[in-house]
């Protein structure tokens, strides 16, 4: 079906003018009528430094902050998508002590502050659970090229405990969003598939896999893709137990520089391009699943 190409109207006309217009004024204080210092030459500084030793550039602690919110939102992303479709398949189950552990998950983790739970999780999960694994202790002992890999992919020795801590926050918080859409999506599928596929022998493992996943896979992908761009947007709040994304980078070189306005710009900057990646990336995903179902 085409579209058809919609003329701009006066009222359209007028609507962008004062979207421009109010850009410019908002340009021009924040440029002209702070009487601000502006201070733009030490980001590059901070966004890659010279290996002296190497003669390489690699990212200073800007880019290293953000390379840590990104390992910090997949694994996070990862843990909450598992706790969301475990948690929403219990929502629906028959026997009733599944309903009342997916419910009283759901209930308690959306009804308590994110900035709450990243405390319990730093002072009580990180104090003595985590110990009990032997995680940092397997960090600490590996070699030195096992260690460069688990610190590519995760964080060095000294802040793995932290690090699984605000994955551990940052899951389990998203992982509540995401079983309600998982739940939504599943019942929002007719009963007659459930039925139809049922006359045809397929067990409930199979309806499931089969018939009922793949129909409402499609309706979870948008708000799905908004709650892991939301995943990214939350984990700025792990830099109150120091781990060293990119918003605790950001306020350690504001605190070294006292260039606030530039390294929030650029903070800002970088975090735009992260979550408008991934809105385009999942735009081409659902056209492709548009297409595939058509």
């Amino acid at each position: 079906m085409q579209h058809e190409t919609r003329k701009l109207t006066l009222l359209d006309w007028i609507a962008i003018l004062m979207v421009v217009g109010f850009a410019g004024f908002l340009g021009y204080r924040l440029f002209y009528g702070l009487n601000y210092n502006w201070n733009w030459s030490i980001i590059p500084t901070y966004m890659f430094r010279l290996d002296q030793e190497t003669g390489r550039w690699g990212a200073n602690v800007l880019l290293e902050g953000l390379f840590t919110t990104i390992r910090l939102s997949i694994w996070g992303m990862l843990l909450a998508t598992v706790m969301g479709v475990a948690m929403g398949l219990m929502r629906i189950a028959k026997r009733l002590v599944f309903r009342l552990i997916g419910t009283s998950y759901v209930e308690l983790i959306r009804n308590t502050p994110p900035l709450v739970l990243v405390f319990i999780f730093y002072y009580f999960v990180s104090d003595q659970l985590l110990p009990l694994f032997g995680i940092e202790d397997f960090y600490r002992t590996a070699g030195p090229e096992l260690q460069d890999k688990l610190a590519f992919f995760t964080a060095t020795p000294q802040l793995i405990t932290p690090f699984l801590s605000g994955v551990l926050t940052i899951g389990l918080f998203q992982g509540a969003y995401i079983t309600e859409i998982v739940r939504a999506g599943i019942q929002s599928i007719d009963t007659g598939q459930w039925e139809a596929s049922s006359s045809q022998g397929l067990s409930k493992y199979q309806q499931m896999r089969h018939i009922i996943m793949p129909q409402a896979t499609r309706i979870m992908l948008p708000p799905l893709a908004n709650e892991f761009i939301n995943t990214i947007k939350y984990s700025s709040i792990v830099s109150i137990i120091s781990i060293q994304e990119l918003t605790f980078q950001g306020m350690q070189v504001m605190a070294s520089t006292q260039a606030t306005i530039e390294v929030w710009l650029t903070i800002t900057a970088m975090y735009l391009l992260v979550c408008l990646s991934l809105s385009l990336l999942v735009g081409r995903l659902e056209k492709k699943m548009e297409t595939a179902y058509k």
